[in-house]
């Protein structure tokens, strides 16, 4: 009996065991600097959960970057530092906003390229109808 309660027992207190680093959970003292972790922290992925930013994720690994991201914050680095860092440690896969460089400006162009495709052929289409 006491084999079957300790196995019941084992992941709570295993869990209750889990560190969280200070600031993932607790909004920095200045607004200011709040909103800018907040905006920050909704465009980098979570690297466990890969769908969500790490904002809205609960994974281990997600406060852990919250808390980094509101430290590095609180200490005065600006967001293209924090990205930057973000990018070197986890690749540029970690941002939900690809570059606007490189194969990343197929990504921001190709739906106006899209778009006016599809308007060319709507036009001509149009056209054709009334003759």
């Amino acid at each position: 009996f006491a084999v079957l309660l300790l196995s019941f027992a084992l992941p709570t207190l295993v869990a209750a065991q889990e560190t969280v680093p200070p600031l993932a959970n607790q909004q920095l003292a200045d607004p200011g600097q709040e909103a800018r972790a907040t905006k920050l922290m909704s465009v980098i992925r979570c690297i466990q959960c890969q769908g969500q930013s790490i904002h809205d994720s609960d994974a281990p690994i997600a406060a852990a970057m919250r808390h980094e991201v509101r430290a590095r914050v609180q200490s005065g680095e600006n967001d293209a530092q924090i990205n930057a860092w973000l990018k070197s440690r986890y690749g540029e896969w970690i941002s939900f906003e690809p570059p606007s460089h490189g194969a990343g400006l197929v990504l921001w162009l190709l739906p106006v390229l899209l778009l006016g495709a599809a308007l060319l052929v709507a036009s001509s289409r149009f056209r054709k109808g009334k003759s």
